[in-house]
């Protein structure tokens, strides 16, 4: 797709957002589209440009995306975006100083921008700030950049498992990219099962540290909840969103997972990224160790992975298993080392961490 076409191409998609903008602030007799909040019951005038299409707006839900140099393939994303059956109510950009045309392709896709500094990005503390921002709105929607909604109907289905008024966040399923490799698929199909569930604290005997497993890369939160455990941290290494969950579900919330809401999102890391991965896991976990000590620890789910991995290999790709076996053991020995980082050398653990911004941060304080 050359620039001319990109250009063509937002503003095809931008024109859209604009009639929408307009026809919830247009006053009309006529026709109506469902505009979704909390209980699903009310509506606003729109045009009948807006009717035709089918297009409906989860007038109480706000979508807010952090993004770094998405490249063209954000256009992909915001055709994505575009053909959803229910549309957010508010668009939210915060933006790492991107150097690409990812805040222009959003401006003319109908994006507020936040522009922050790289160096200030944090997982949880840049989140946070988009709560507070949009805070009219009931219902926050999560996503990043490289996960790509899968079906026109994902965010409606995701939204529905927010009907439970009991229900604190929702996250969708993940499916491997189509160019993904048998090991890299694995992960997202072991960790996003095909039945969906609902997780309480009472669930914590069966299922442990996975009872509030949770992915802000396609999560819709609801506000008051998310105030109600004091909103993301902005201490964390990573993991912001299961730290939030394990607080939901620690104060009496409930966590849903949607199969049938998804996207595409996988990751195909390198021997040394999966290793530096769970340096910051172990990290994460020897910094919350309350997460551990009120659902247990994760060598348990990580044993099951692993065999689940070596069977899904055998049937696959069974030349792969030495490759997986290395990488399992350079997961162990990155978060053994993450969970113990208290005794290395300070420089050592930046050099271990995939999130070099964090230990500059920490070294400040």
């Amino acid at each position: 797709m050359n620039k001319v076409e990109n250009k063509s191409h937002i503003r095809k998609w931008a024109g859209g957002r604009n009639d929408i903008k307009t026809s919830l602030n247009q006053e009309s007799s006529g026709d109506r589209v469902q505009v979704i909040t909390s209980s699903y019951s009310r509506s606003l005038p729109v045009t009948n440009r807006d009717k035709s299409k089918g297009r409906k707006i989860a007038g109480s839900c706000a979508l807010a995306l952090p993004t770094l140099n998405a490249g063209d393939n954000f256009l992909e994303w915001l055709d994505a975006l575009k053909r959803q059956t229910v549309l957010p109510g508010k668009l939210l950009l915060i933006d790492s100083a991107s150097d690409d045309r990812t805040v222009e392709y959003a401006k003319e896709a109908g994006f507020e921008i936040i522009g922050i500094d790289r160096a200030d990005f944090n997982h949880g503390g840049t989140r946070q700030m988009a709560v507070d921002r949009l805070d009219s709105y009931e219902l926050i929607l999560f996503m990043t950049q490289d996960a790509k909604f899968a079906s026109s109907d994902s965010l409606e289905l995701l939204l529905k498992a927010m009907d439970d008024e009991r229900v604190g966040a929702a996250y969708g399923r993940q499916l491997p990219r189509k160019e993904s490799s048998p090991i890299e698929a694995h992960a997202r199909l072991f960790n996003y099962p095909e039945f969906s569930h609902v997780r309480d604290r009472d669930d914590i005997s069966r299922f442990g540290i996975k009872t509030s497993f949770m992915s802000n890369s396609f999560a819709v939160w609801r506000r008051a909840a998310l105030l109600d455990i004091g909103g993301f941290p902005d201490h964390l290494i990573q993991n912001e969103d299961a730290w939030a969950a394990s607080r939901l579900i620690q104060t009496g919330w409930k966590i849903a997972y949607c199969s049938a809401a998804t996207v595409y999102h996988s990751h195909g890391y390198s021997l040394m990224q999966e290793f530096r991965r769970y340096f910051d896991i172990g990290v994460f976990h020897a910094d919350q160790s309350w997460i551990r000590e009120s659902f247990g620890e994760a060598g348990g789910e990580g044993a099951r992975f692993v065999r689940s991995e070596i069977k899904h290999l055998l049937r696959n790709r069974p030349m792969l298993i030495p490759s997986a076996v290395v990488r399992t053991g350079l997961k162990l020995i990155g978060y053994k080392l993450g969970n113990n980082y208290a005794r290395l050398p300070g420089r050592l653990r930046g050099w271990l961490s995939s999130n070099k911004q964090y230990w500059r941060y920490r070294g400040k304080q």
